[in-house]
């Protein structure tokens, strides 16, 4: 029987994520590997087919099955994948994974893939084929001990299996058969290791599995979207980097937010905000140890700040200065869309919100968890000096417009939350600081937003100063407790959000122009801010319609991406951690609200 062709042009939402909490592996519903970078999240890609299906490189696994049915799920609790293919002769299941720090088993930084025959006598073919570089170098193969070794420069990888490889140009290739009950063992990592047998890798797999089931069961959440709940968090904990406790904003680079348009950008680095975000809902969740680790790693970047510094937007994962924008021409891009970017342009950007959602997660990882040091609350003084200096400047926004700078609400909104929460950190910890200065310049702000950021007609908040139009970051006004959910000037903004910035659950983030060409899909992320405000606001029946219209813009495995076409097709960098921390919150605060409508929610 002949062996099929791995399936092309595959959708963002056709995949999984494997990782080891340093780099990360798309994992298709075909059972190809089509983007992974090696050997960190931010490194170049190895396989980059979903960018470039003939240049890009991928790791394919192909069973002989006629009209098979493609399925995939994680192993519970776990970030261990399976893919299964079904047929009326025979059945094949594909597991994968990367062997989790905390495993202690003898096993490499490495992609361990196991497949194996449930029913039936199948013919198999599996095939290696890296690019390092982002595809731009083909590697030369060896034969060494029964193992083949890519280079492409100083880079090398070894790639060992239970079954005979074949090396070809540019890649390593295993034709076999397999029986019910039998499997093949694939390891593809750094060329020094030895390969595993497949005892160590059985033991690899039940290791990572036990690791990633410990951590999942330290959750707090027992509510009824917990297994979207779950799968959230495990995401976020994947693009959580274990060595520096920074987390990436998604794992992806190149994925469009609108197909065939320039909006494709690189996401493989920590954004303060995102992070700060994800702080926030790792603390929900009772995942104190992440909250500490991300705040000794922001307190090490506040260190490295003198007086007049302002803190960037953005980092690389170990904490230097994230990288300059520059495109890879020589890819076709997801879909044609062009160009494709790697770092990213906005890191010298002025984005004056990224203060109050480090200062709130701050103040949060102070109050569950280890105080400050008295370095270390040094280091916020200043930052929130800075904040008091320069709150009243133009910037380019938590959107990132590439255009000229603008007085946005939400900047101002977060430089109130930044004064607010050094203030009550202070008084709460007994810490020194001007509270007296903080508290009248917090107010000050507000007093700003109050009377100058209002629609002239209607009286609802707008997106900029003295303007009109509306942003659906303004849903997180009532999220940091700026304004009453029921205040009538808020519930008005509400309805204005929900009549102009939304469609059938999706929400638009606005719609006026960004000085970018094209248009762009509705932000999924909004979707759950704006769950979480209507719950507030005690509309629940909204709340939990537009709540399960959002889940349902998952992808088959809960993963979601940055945004979605007017038909709910994935768009953006994937999985998006941004939506996942929003879905979850909105989540939780909906559950405690359904279940005790009266009754106290977590409060930070």
């Amino acid at each position: 029987m002949p062996l099929a062709n791995p399936v092309p042009g595959r959708h963002i939402s056709d995949h999984g994520i494997v990782g080891d909490l340093d780099t990360a592996a798309l994992v298709a519903t075909d059972g190809t590997v089509d983007f992974m970078c090696w050997p960190h999240l931010d490194s170049p890609t190895i396989f980059a087919a979903l960018l470039d299906p003939e240049k890009g490189g991928e790791f394919s696994v192909v069973p002989a099955l006629d009209d098979a049915r493609l399925m995939q799920l994680y192993v519970p609790e776990t970030n261990v994948l399976i893919t299964r293919w079904l047929s009326e002769t025979g059945s094949v299941e594909l597991t994968d994974f990367m062997p989790h720090p905390e495993a202690n088993v003898r096993v490499p930084r490495a992609l361990v893939r196991c497949v194996r025959v449930n029913q039936g006598r199948v013919d198999l073919r599996v095939c290696c084929r890296p690019r390092f570089h982002y595809a731009r170098d083909v590697p030369e193969v060896e034969e060494y001990g029964g193992t083949a070794v890519f280079h492409a420069g100083k880079h090398s990888l070894r790639f060992a299996a239970t079954v005979a490889l074949e090396m070809g140009d540019g890649e390593a290739a295993a034709r076999f058969t397999l029986g019910p009950g039998e499997c093949a063992w694939f390891v593809l990592g750094h060329e020094e290791h030895d390969p595993l047998t497949a005892e160590e890798c059985e033991a690899a797999y039940a290791a990572t599995a036990d690791a990633w089931r410990r951590w999942t069961r330290r959750s707090n959440y027992r509510g009824r979207w917990r297994e979207r709940v779950d799968r959230s968090a495990l995401v976020l904990k994947l693009l959580t980097s274990h060595k520096h406790g920074s987390i990436a904003a998604a794992a992806t680079f190149g994925l469009p937010e609108a197909t065939g348009a320039e909006r494709n950008w690189d996401y493989r680095a920590t954004w303060m905000r995102d992070a700060s975000f994800t702080v926030y809902a790792f603390m929900r969740l009772g995942f104190i140890d992440e909250a500490e680790h991300f705040r000794q790693w922001t307190e090490d970047r506040l260190a490295e700040l003198d007086k007049h510094a302002a803190l960037r937007i953005m980092y690389s994962l170990d904490g230097s200065e994230a990288r300059e924008e520059s495109t890879l021409d020589h890819l076709a891009g997801y879909a044609g869309s062009r160009p494709v970017r790697i770092g990213n342009a906005a890191r010298t950007q002025t984005q004056l919100d990224i203060y109050g959602e480090l200062m709130d997660s701050l103040y949060l990882a102070n109050k569950y968890g280890t105080a400050s040091s008295h370095a270390g609350w040094a280091h916020v003084r200043r930052m929130v000096d800075h904040v008091s200096r320069h709150w009243r400047d133009a910037d380019e926004g938590i959107w990132e417009i590439r255009d000229k700078p603008r007085h946005f609400l939400h900047s101002r909104l977060m430089c109130w939350v930044a004064l607010d929460r050094a203030f009550r950190l202070a008084a709460k910890r007994s810490l020194p600081g001007p509270i007296v200065e903080w508290a009248a310049e917090r107010d000050r702000i507000a007093e700003d937003i109050w009377a100058n950021f209002r629609h002239p007609d209607k009286g609802y908040f707008v997106q900029t100063e003295g303007g009109t139009d509306l942003d659906a970051s303004l849903l997180m006004m009532p999220l940091v407790r700026f304004v009453s959910a029921t205040d009538p000037v808020w519930l008005a903004t509400l309805d204005a959000i929900r009549d102009q910035l939304t469609d059938d659950g999706l929400v638009f983030r606005y719609r006026n122009a960004d000085g970018l060409e094209g248009g762009e899909g509705a932000f999924t992320t909004c979707t759950f801010w704006y769950v979480e405000c209507l719950a507030r606001a005690g509309r629940l029946h909204e709340a939990r319609e537009i709540m399960a219209r959002g889940v349902l813009y998952s992808n088959h495995l809960g993963l979601f991406s940055e945004e979605l076409s007017l038909r709910g097709d994935q768009l953006g960098n994937f999985p998006q951690a941004l939506t996942h921390l929003a879905c979850l919150s909105a989540a939780y605060y909906l559950d405690r609200q359904l279940s005790d409508p009266g009754g106290q929610t977590w409060q930070p």
